[in-house]
């Protein structure tokens, strides 16, 4: 539902694209992550046709972005960093309008901001000034305003920046929700558990290009599997407790040593036991992954997304 091969693309003296390469399956939620000035937004301006590309091939929904841009504006749904959405005017009223300028009739555009609203949760406050809204709740409403067509691919540019928990949590679901209904969607985020809760395919992109990409667990796999990490309660007891767990890293600052393990339950509990019958007090013992935190940086030796 979304390639991208080989895309180039220069700001005067800032390459923002070299060779991006993307390939996104019907259904999917792909999230797209990468150090800021990485690239992401301007990916997502050349796939929704507001940017051209320099060089390279582009398609969404099996239509090329630059030949065909009617068509790919037809089959997509793009969400801004900022909420596109009039202050004034209640939930419904702001639905009927977008439905409107997309020339639905005006029976048509109100059938429709009534489903979206019960389908976001919002139907009890379809009334209501969207200045009245939280920010959950406009994110929700914004989310809503893009699928007025029902396109079968949504762009979500950071939804959730700004968000309170709350309200992250709140669009977390309307994601699911829409994933769930089918829609792909292509995801860029400044979290990154963000991404390992919503996406099922994660594309890692740097300096213009992606350097990575598979399912979270796939990235995680990259830097080594299950490890059984302890903290021990006496630092004098740390050179032992190394020696049982074959530890492979000892922090001796924290006391705590890790190891890395085939079978992570079946290791837990044989550390458990083993450290129980030396008489070696543990404070915190567990079955520790990877994280996309560390993906990130392994594989981008930045600290942001």
């Amino acid at each position: 539902m979304i390639r991208a091969e080989k895309i180039t693309k220069r700001y005067k003296d800032v390459q923002a694209l070299d060779g991006f390469d993307l390939d996104v399956s019907r259904g999917t939620v792909c999230g797209l992550l990468g150090p800021n000035g990485a690239g992401k937004t301007t990916a997502v301006k050349i796939l929704t046709t507001l940017t051209r590309r320099d060089s390279g091939t582009a398609a969404v929904a099996g239509y090329d972005v630059s030949t065909h841009p009617q068509q790919v504006k037809a089959n997509i749904g793009l969400v801004g960093q900022h909420a596109a959405l009039d202050e004034i005017l209640g939930a419904r009223q702001n639905l009927v309008m977008f439905g409107r300028l997309y020339h639905l009739g005006s029976a048509a555009a109100a059938r429709r901001a009534d489903e979206l609203l019960e389908q976001f949760e919002l139907a009890d406050a379809g009334t209501r000034q969207v200045s009245s809204f939280s920010g959950g709740m406009r994110r929700r409403l914004d989310l809503a305003a893009s699928l007025i067509l029902a396109p079968p691919v949504l762009f979500l540019d950071e939804p959730t920046t700004g968000l309170d928990p709350r309200g992250r949590n709140e669009v977390w679901q309307a994601i699911r929700a829409l994933a769930r209904g089918g829609t792909t969607v292509l995801l860029t985020t400044q979290y990154l558990e963000e991404a390992d809760q919503l996406a099922g395919m994660i594309a890692l992109i740097d300096a213009g290009r992606v350097v990575a990409q598979g399912t979270p667990s796939q990235l995680k796999a990259r830097l080594g599997g299950d490890r059984v990490e302890v903290v021990v309660r006496h630092a004098d007891d740390l050179a032992k407790a190394a020696g049982l767990l074959r530890a492979s890293e000892v922090d001796e600052d924290n006391r705590r040593i890790s190891a890395p393990v085939s079978d992570g339950v079946a290791a837990l509990i044989q550390a458990a036991q083993a450290f129980r019958d030396s008489g070696i007090e543990v404070e915190d013992i567990g079955v520790r992954r990877p994280t996309l935190d560390e993906v990130f940086l392994s594989l981008t030796g930045k600290g942001n997304a």
